[in-house]
């Protein structure tokens, strides 16, 4: 029996006894109350006598068989002697209800009836329910899908560990969302800033140092505009900020750093040469020339009555360093610019100035608004940002890698080439070369792969030696070493002899650049030729002879002098000729008897 048919005996009790006939149950359950009828009239196998009360029921639900007391026209109480059977049908119908539900275990589907009930009778969506086991009640409710039920504890545990992975999930999702328009955006900006700071056809339309070099003159240039608005504020505190004085500072100012500086710029222009053939020692100094202008002038507060010669000192010396500044940016540019693409090469990196000045004043402001007039507290920011500003000089012109020729780097290249046949790289000849000659400043320490320690010192010791535009009376003594020589080097543009240890070289009028090459090579021949064959040097006459130290280092020249141009155009260098200062040109040398008379004139 269900638990549903055990709710419905419940609500439909027997009639009483008095009846005819049994009431009719309710229309829901008369498929039900046959089977009940038909189980009560089964007699228990102890049975002594079969009743028939309930047997002649049938299908018209009523009592009309056996002999019960209930039967239709009876009366009275049963008789006992009937059996148990008899004395059980005279019993009270509740009891006898009761027995019933007992022996059929009806009980047993009554809970859960409830539970069913309770939980599922209405047709309530998300409704919970009561699941009744023994003694135990566990409330369960509808699983996030609906299909199911689950423990009320779990269902919102998981539910809520549903929600968190739920939103996790989105969040990882907005996440990586962000993080693709983020690339994105660095792409357009980096796309952008490409455009603008490098030039067209970057890395192919530089040389390999470009990137390098323009990086850290980025950071020192920051630097640079730091230092200078510290400066500028200490000029206006020496003057008087704030008590009326601001327009006489602008008006020394003028006359200072314009005037004296417009001078300083004139007396500099003439060594403009020594910036061709040593730009990054000449850099280098005008860095720090630079530096200790702007030392100069956050030191005028503290000096107030010495503020016009401090102001003028410090002027001169920003508008020399400019100068400098400017003529060497022209030769590194010059270098990095390997498709002649010279004058995109110089506006990008104006572009790249400018980008730095911008950032180095907004730093500057911020920090000089944190000094205020405390000397001491610029004195020790200037210190700091100095030490940068010189750091990254050096490092960036350690990277820079130029591929023309001074007596130096051209010296390295010829005793390396005489000693070993191979011409070094273009990069362990930069790293090697000093930024002033003479001292190991800015000197790399990597090892060299090609370059010998012996060719080291022959360049250092021939660079000291040699004297590029000696007149020819100071170093000839006699008509007959001017003979001599004038016979030797007639197809030559120059005149090479040896003079108090002195390599001395005389240009002709109209040689070229080739031609002072060309005379290098010569001296570092000579050179290898005293080291290692121990010739000594002897009178002029002597060594223009066949076999002599002259004639014979002047044969080899002439021969191997094209094969060192070759190679070294393979190797990377430019060998169209040598960088060195202006020189005095001996003038009427391809007449030779006038140009006797005139040294004859002239002793």
């Amino acid at each position: 029996m269900s638990s549903s048919q055990s709710l419905l005996l419940l609500a439909a009790p027997l009639s009483p006894p008095t009846l005819p006939r049994l009431v009719p149950p309710p229309p829901t359950s008369a498929p039900r109350l046959p089977r009940l009828a038909a189980n009560l009239s089964r007699p228990p196998p102890l049975a002594i006598s079969s009743p028939a009360g309930f047997s002649g029921g049938g299908g018209g639900g009523g009592g009309g068989g056996g002999g019960g007391w209930w039967r239709q026209g009876g009366s009275g109480p049963p008789d006992p002697g009937d059996g148990w059977w008899r004395w059980l049908q005279s019993l009270h119908p509740e009891l006898l209800l009761l027995f019933v539900l007992l022996h059929s275990g009806a009980f047993a589907a009554i809970p859960a009836a409830l539970a069913e009930a309770i939980g599922g009778s209405g047709g309530r969506e998300g409704a919970s329910v009561w699941e009744v086991r023994g003694g135990a009640r566990t409330l369960l409710v509808p699983d996030p899908t609906g299909t199911s039920y689950v423990v009320a504890g779990d269902g919102r545990r998981k539910q809520a560990e549903g929600e968190d992975a739920e939103k996790a999930g989105a969040g990882r999702a907005e996440l990586a969302a962000l993080r693709r328009q983020l690339e994105r955006s660095w792409r357009r900006c980096a796309t952008v800033a490409v455009q603008l700071l490098l030039p067209d056809g970057y890395p192919d339309s530089v040389s390999s140092d470009y990137l390098q070099y323009s990086l850290w003159r980025g950071v020192q240039g920051i630097a640079s505009q730091i230092s200078g608005v510290l400066s500028t504020q200490a000029l206006l505190y020496a003057v008087g900020l704030g008590k009326g004085a601001i327009p006489t500072a602008a008006a020394v100012n003028w006359v200072l750093k314009d005037g004296l500086g417009y001078l300083s710029k004139i007396l500099l222009s003439k060594f403009g040469r020594h910036f061709d053939v040593n730009p990054k020692g000449w850099r280098l100094f005008a860095d720090l020339l630079e530096n200790t202008a702007y030392g100069l002038e956050i030191l005028t507060p503290v000096f107030p009555h010495l503020f016009v010669p401090i102001g003028a000192a410090a002027g001169a010396g920003r508008s020399a360093a400019a100068l400098i500044q400017a003529a060497t940016r022209s030769c590194f540019y010059a270098g990095f610019a390997v498709q002649r693409n010279f004058a995109e090469v110089i506006a990008k990196g104006e572009a790249q100035g400018m980008v730095s000045k911008f950032l180095g004043i907004m730093l500057g402001i911020a920090l000089a608004n944190r000094i205020g007039s405390s000397v001491s507290l610029a004195l020790i920011s200037f210190a700091g940002v100095t030490a940068v500003h010189m750091y990254c000089n050096l490092k960036s012109y350690q990277s820079i890698q130029l591929r023309t020729l001074n007596p130096y780097r051209a010296s390295l290249v010829f005793s390396e080439y005489l000693l070993s046949g191979q011409v070094p790289s273009v990069k362990e000849v930069n790293d090697e070369e000093p930024l002033f000659l003479n001292l190991s400043v800015g000197t790399s320490r990597k090892e060299s792969k090609i370059l010998s320690p012996q060719a080291k010192d022959a360049a250092e010791i021939i660079c000291r030696r040699l004297q590029l535009g000696s007149k020819l009376s100071e170093i000839i003594e006699n008509k007959e070493d001017a003979c001599a020589l004038f016979d030797l080097y007639k197809n030559e543009q120059y005149l090479l002899t040896e003079y108090k240890g002195k390599f001395c070289v005389i240009l002709k009028e109209g040689s070229s650049p080739e031609d002072m090459l060309k005379s290098l090579f010569h001296v570092n021949y000579l050179y290898w030729l005293e080291k290692y064959l121990g010739i000594k040097p002897s009178d002029v006459a002597s060594a223009c002879r066949p076999g002599g130290r002259l004639e014979a280092s002047l044969d080899y020249t002439q021969r191997e002098f094209s094969h060192v141009k070759l190679d070294g155009s393979n190797g990377g260098w430019v060998m169209d000729g040598l960088i060195a200062r202006p020189l005095p040109l001996l003038k009427g040398f391809g007449l030779l008897d006038p140009a006797l008379k005139a040294w004859s004139a002239g002793r």
